[in-house]
């Protein structure tokens, strides 16, 4: 019943958080011993992935569920792989083009049960059915399909239909509805004062859609719904987990919870004492508990103690197992789990075009293209992203870099610690200017608004009468924000994808000719 967070990588030397991912030896001894049931790995690269799942599952006397947070495609997390464009780009798409973005949906889908197969996963923890219906919501935003509970309904159905194509679990996340929100849940707990009928009409449509797809797994949020119980998060909540999703809207499926780690739980309720609460609400699994072992041990006393019945733990046990079973019986009837066949399902010419079709028909552009250019002007490309030491998009071969570069810019790039260049802003040192911002809603960063310095620097090209152009990857809210201010003589281009390809994309339509990778750098 419970599913443990490991690193990606093969050697205890590269793990990158230490409070959540065992050593080798650690990790060995609870799945070996201790019985843990399922691993979530976060990032990696695709090769190690092969190795690395396979020794998991090489540890372990019961099949493992293997998990990954790939909402975006499997590259989301594992180098190598196919990166699709956030899911609220097929929410703009379905805007225009409702038949084509069902048909993106599904292939989505498709494409990444079709590699986390290849890589040895057996359980994508995606889609979120979550309607984004708040601008300022800093955990869901992109990660939703869109703001209204049809699109959300008919995109996330369509991508649960196209990753059962492949022997993988599927989960709707995050019940009964993280849209709404202005706080992070993995720092601090949500209150939402929503009435029953406005869940009925918003944020449940999308449950009971992917319900009726036959999704796997709907995975809990860890915010409080006051309607239906003013005092416990709906983690903990039995009258949520077992008397909403349970009884009243009939799902038969696994109840996991998110992350039992994440704040808005493991501040308030402690290590061992959540997992427990999580159980008598109705959870089957327990997602990343803080202390595995510790948390193991107290479910156990809570059994042997009468709290917690052992009737209760075998309902769970069997769901889990029947829901493995279906998994595993299907992957050893249709798919070959030889290296080079599952090297061949990663980064597919379909799949690739898939995304790039995505990023293409989600994009938007103003003004006067192309941007013409003169290398006489002293031309500066300011970049502007909240963290580059967390970017793993930028780099000297990232276009959003290189190619200004092969046109005569000169690079700056700002983030939230790059106070010397908000002294340049200050001093007035400015030139004609590319103004590209990175910005998104992230979890754990709290905020999803675009920064102070991005603004900052905004408002002052525009005043300066410097700014040649904007491009914004990643938030629509954010080209919103700005485009209000924006003069429309001024080009602008916006990419929900921040990848290398939506980078190459988004300058391409821009300056009205190829890029193509300098070598010098």
């Amino acid at each position: 019943m419970f599913v443990i967070r490991a690193s990606g990588y093969l050697f205890d030397h590269q793990i990158r958080y230490p409070e959540w991912e065992p050593t080798a030896a650690n990790l060995k001894h609870l799945i070996a011993n201790l019985g843990v049931g399922g691993v979530l790995l976060p990032v990696g690269n695709s090769g190690d992935l092969i190795l690395r799942t396979q020794q998991l599952q090489s540890w372990s006397k019961i099949p493992l569920l293997l998990a990954s947070d790939i909402e975006e495609g499997t590259g989301q997390r594992f180098d190598g792989a196919t990166w699709f464009p956030p899911p609220m780009a097929l929410g703009a798409i379905a805007g225009k083009d409702p038949v084509k973005a069902e048909g993106y949906a599904e292939a989505m889908g498709a494409f990444t049960a079709q590699e986390a197969v290849a890589l040895g996963f057996n359980w994508v923890l995606a889609p979120v059915v979550d309607v984004n219906n708040n601008p300022d919501n800093p955990v869901i935003n992109v990660r939703s399909f869109g703001e209204t509970p049809a699109t959300v309904s008919r995109l996330a159905s369509a991508f649960i239909r196209g990753a059962h194509q492949w022997p993988v679990l599927t989960t709707a996340k995050h019940f009964p509805g993280h849209g709404d929100t202005a706080v992070d849940s993995h720092l601090e707990l949500p209150v939402l004062p929503h009435s029953s009928d406005r869940l009925a009409e918003i944020e449940l449509p999308p449950f009971t859609a992917a319900i009726a797809a036959d999704v796997d797994a709907v995975m809990s949020a860890h915010l409080v719904i006051k309607c239906w119980d003013a005092e416990k998060p709906a983690t903990l909540s039995h009258q949520i987990l077992t008397g909403q999703l349970r009884e009243k809207l009939g799902f038969n499926g696994l109840i996991v919870t998110d992350a039992l780690v994440m704040g808005a739980i493991a501040n308030e309720y402690g290590p061992n004492e959540a997992p427990i609460l999580a159980l008598e609400a109705g959870a089957d699994i327990l997602l990343m508990p803080l202390d595995p072992a510790n948390a193991i041990k107290a479910v156990c006393d809570a059994v042997a103690a009468g709290r917690i019945s052992p009737e209760r733990i075998r309902a769970s046990v069997e769901r889990i197992w029947q829901a493995k079973r279906k998994i595993y019986e299907q992957s050893a009837q249709n798919y070959s789990t030889t290296q080079d066949a599952a090297l061949s399902l990663l980064a597919t010419p379909a799949a690739q075009n898939a995304a790039a079709s995505i990023l293409q028909d989600s994009m938007q552009a103003g003004g006067s293209l192309p941007l013409p250019v003169d290398k006489k002007d002293n031309l500066q490309n300011l970049i502007i992203l909240d963290d580059i030491l967390l970017s793993d998009v930028l780099g000297h071969h990232a276009p959003a870099i290189d190619f200004p570069k092969q046109l005569g810019y000169q690079l700056q790039i700002c983030d939230r610690n790059s106070n010397f260049l908000l002294k340049n802003l200050a001093a007035g040192n400015l030139h004609p200017t590319l103004l590209q911002i990175f910005i998104r809603g992230n979890p754990f960063r709290s905020s999803a608004q675009v920064s102070e310095a991005a603004l900052a620097w905004f408002k002052k090209l525009l005043k300066t009468g410097e700014l040649q152009a904007l491009v914004v990857y990643g938030s629509p809210y954010v080209l919103k924000q700005l485009s209000a201010d924006l003069p429309k003589e001024i080009t602008y281009v916006f990419s929900y994808g921040q990848t290398l390809p939506a980078q190459a994309l988004a300058l391409e339509t821009l300056f009205g000719t190829s890029f193509s990778l300098s070598q010098t750098f």
